[in-house]
């Protein structure tokens, strides 16, 4: 007795019962096959998807996208997302193809929505990842967001936000939805063939060769993570911009001086930015660039003046930057207004000029106001098309790995995107709901009459019940 109790096995044997318990015994003859043992790869990816996201989250964004450890674990998270993502379409279409739905509506709903929350974490993910292709994403989806009318519940400009959704609410939907969808099947065990042709018989269930095939997909996801490993594009700052294009910032500050930006103008079904573009893109930063430098306050001159001179000045203002203007030349002008805008453009380029609208929201992790006026200035748009992220470039299908690590389920949308681009009444609205529909046509899909029958008419059921699958359908073949 005293030697078990030191035996190391002893101890975990608790824990290998209660997992045990957890097993499904026995299977139709196909059950052992790698079709039909999906969900427990994707409960090892859902792991180490778990595992990764922690140690990143410890350690910070600067150590995962900088660090060459930290880098690793990126790839390796990338990857396992990549596979996770990849399995579940492959469990979706062979219960698709074996019309699995038909004893087991619940279950596939269950699957349905849970494959819609894998998707949006997958995306919230690459807006966490950091740098110029986070900014860019983040500004796509917010887009979405905000067409589907949603954009006061969920901004990816605001990185907080976004890392709440990512970390916490939809992982803990996600295992909540997990635990139900396994605890389903386990209670119903795998589906059995709805035809009678189908011969099988219950099997013991093959766990040695399931935990193979584990230990091979971890080998897959390392290797990719070592040889694929996920590139880090610095993310694009004011200070940049304004240092490569000045002229074009100070045209940009004073478009959003007369609220006349993309900011100041945006209405797609609702306009969540409806903070004043003058105060936190003029108003405010100039007040500080004033309190440090103890310089002429042009912008009081500017309002001291009458409003047909305020007119004058502004289009004067305009119009240099337009024309290319020097900056040396704004802040010396007779024209405050231009002397002003010259000033913040000088802040700009010192990079305390993000700083200070940075700052000017609740949450310092909240990016909106920068984003938003790098994308009213264009350069964040030319800079996205530098690398290839515009959506006429299929750029929205790049995570930031090569070519073939993209989210090609978004391939659909993004052609959809590019076909209605010049429709002039048609906008991200009508995008999202027709993606929207295709998801509730996805979850409801056991109920629709007709269409729920397409698998077993196409005979897409040989797919996955056949001779190389089902043992029976071999012994049959050879009577």
């Amino acid at each position: 007795m005293a030697r078990d109790k030191k035996d190391p096995k002893s101890f975990f044997k608790p824990l290998a019962d209660l997992m045990h318990d957890q097993y499904i015994k026995y299977v139709p003859s196909y059950g052992n096959s790698f079709f039909f043992t999906i969900g427990i790869y994707l409960l090892e990816l859902f792991v180490i998807l778990a595992i990764t996201g922690m140690v990143m989250l410890i350690f910070g964004p600067y150590w995962w996208d900088t660090n060459p450890v930290g880098t690793l674990f990126r790839s390796i998270h990338l990857w396992a997302a990549e596979a996770f993502v990849t399995l579940m379409f492959v469990h979706l279409f062979v219960n698709f193809s074996t019309s699995a739905f038909k004893k087991k509506k619940l279950v596939w709903m269950i699957g349905s929505v849970l494959l819609i929350l894998v998707l949006l974490e997958f995306a919230f993910g690459v807006g966490v990842q950091g740098g110029l292709l986070s900014q860019w994403n983040d500004k796509a989806g917010a887009d979405l967001w905000n067409g589907l009318g949603l954009g006061f519940w969920v901004n990816p400009l605001n990185q907080g936000a976004v890392i709440g959704w990512h970390v916490a609410i939809i992982p803990i939907l996600l295992g909540l939805l997990i635990f139900l969808h396994y605890s389903l099947v386990r209670k119903a065990g795998l589906s059995k063939p709805y035809r009678k042709d189908i011969p099988y018989k219950m099997v013991k269930a093959d766990h040695g060769k399931m935990y193979r095939r584990m230990i091979y997909i971890l080998i897959v996801v390392l290797a990719f993570s070592f040889i694929f490993s996920s590139p880090y594009l610095a993310p694009l700052t004011i200070a940049q911009a304004a240092n490569s294009n000045p002229s074009n910032i100070g045209a940009t500050l004073l478009q959003e001086f007369n609220y006349s930006s993309g900011t100041a103008t945006y209405l797609d079904t609702i306009n969540p930015y409806t903070f004043s573009t003058r105060t936190v893109y003029f108003t405010v930063p100039y007040s500080d660039y004033i309190a440090f430098s103890n310089k002429t306050n042009q912008l009081s001159a500017f309002y001291s003046e009458n409003s047909s001179q305020q007119k004058q000045d502004f289009i004067s203002a305009y119009s240099y930057f337009s024309s290319n203007g020097s900056i040396s030349g704004a802040v010396s002008s007779n024209n405050p207004l231009l002397s002003a805008t010259g000033e913040l453009v000088q802040m700009a380029q010192s990079g305390e000029y993000q700083f200070v609208i940075q700052n000017e929201s609740a949450s310092g992790l909240d990016e909106t106001y920068v984003l938003r006026f790098l994308y009213d200035s264009g350069e964040l748009s030319k800079e996205a098309s530098e690398y290839g992220l515009r959506t006429s470039q299929f750029g929205m299908l790049k995570v930031g790995a090569p070519p073939w690590s993209i989210e090609y389920w978004l391939i659909p949308y993004n052609i959809l995107e590019i076909e209605t681009a010049n429709i002039s009444w048609w906008s991200d609205l009508e995008n999202g709901l027709i993606g929207m529909a295709a998801f509730l046509v996805l979850i409801f899909f056991p109920f629709i009459p007709g269409l729920n029958k397409l698998p077993d008419k196409l005979k897409m059921y040989k797919l996955f019940w056949n001779k190389y699958t089902n043992p029976e359908m071999r012994k049959k073949g050879k009577r």
